[in-house]
């Protein structure tokens, strides 16, 4: 019987774990001083039902750490980012929100109403990244 509640004990482990997952994907160059990156969360990005904008969590970490960067899960403050929702034909994106171990992710329900700004730098390469198959994120 111990052994029944031990395998059910791991099995919904494994499957939190599992669900939990991220898959960072790095759009920076490697900063080479401090050996961090910025790199989206893949498994995170949805394009926005009402703005039609793909919309991703970007986080900075060093490359090669375990964990690879924050945060646990979207709103959790326990690394530096921030949310953005990319305009894929523009070429123009709205930051969202910020976050830090000081501030939690704390999405504002206007968001869309925000001026956009054209996008340069990293953010161009983030831009490139997100929007591959953008027609095949989920819709939210």
């Amino acid at each position: 019987m111990r052994r029944v509640f031990a395998l059910a004990a791991l099995s919904v482990l494994a499957s939190a774990a599992v669900a939990h997952a991220e898959n960072w994907v790095g759009y920076s160059t490697v900063d080479p001083a401090r050996n961090i990156q910025w790199s989206y969360d893949s498994d995170y990005s949805y394009r926005d039902a009402q703005s039609k904008r793909v919309v991703v969590l970007t986080a900075v970490g060093k490359v090669g750490a375990t964990p690879r960067m924050g945060p646990s899960a979207p709103g959790a403050a326990d690394g530096v980012g921030s949310l953005v929702a990319l305009d894929c034909k523009a070429g123009n994106e709205i930051l969202i929100a910020g976050y830090s171990p000081k501030k939690a992710l704390d999405v504002p329900a206007a968001w869309r109403g925000t001026t956009p700004k054209k996008v340069d730098g990293d953010d161009a390469v983030l831009l490139s990244k997100a929007c591959e198959g953008a027609d095949k994120l989920p819709v939210k």
